[in-house]
């Protein structure tokens, strides 16, 4: 992403390309001017559709092509304005630049110590929990054992006598 000033630079182009459009557009769209004691070409002179030949379809009016740059022209300077206001103003000096670099950076460093602060508490939390995993398994492991010996030990049965 380029930087606001060649952002700037890119819509004043754009801006003068739209204009330098609308100048072509309206001199290629406009009729010939009559100038008096000046015409040498007579109608006769000016080609028309020819017998056979179908009729060029119509070409946009000047209307619409006015419309259509004032548009482009209107939101490009919009842009403009956008881009102009968002740059850096001349109030912004160094030394406020600097005291707003200082509170960041503050800010920065209260943000990294409650990280580390989590993240140690995270680290307890993560010890514990695996301390008790380690007591459950235990404790598993040795119901499991009294379970087997229990099976392994014949059970003796009292038989009454009948």
């Amino acid at each position: 992403m380029a930087d606001r000033v060649t952002q700037l630079q890119d819509a004043v182009n754009q801006l003068a390309d739209h204009f330098c459009n609308s100048i072509g557009v309206l001199q290629q769209s406009a009729p010939p001017a009559k100038f008096p004691g000046f015409d040498k070409q007579t109608q006769a002179s000016t080609p028309g559709p020819q017998e056979g030949q179908a009729a060029a379809a119509p070409s946009p009016t000047p209307e619409d092509f006015t419309s259509l740059f004032a548009q482009l022209i209107a939101r490009t300077a919009k842009d403009i304005d956008v881009l102009i206001d968002s740059l850096p103003s001349e109030e912004s000096t160094e030394e406020l630049q600097n005291a707003s670099l200082q509170r960041l950076e503050e800010d920065n460093q209260e943000a990294a110590q409650r990280l580390a602060e989590v993240v140690e508490r995270g680290e307890d939390l993560l010890t514990r929990i695996q301390e008790a995993l380690a007591d459950i398994a235990e404790s598993q492991l040795k119901k499991q054992n009294s379970k087997d010996e229990e099976v392994e030990t014949p059970v003796k049965i009292k038989q009454e006598p009948t």
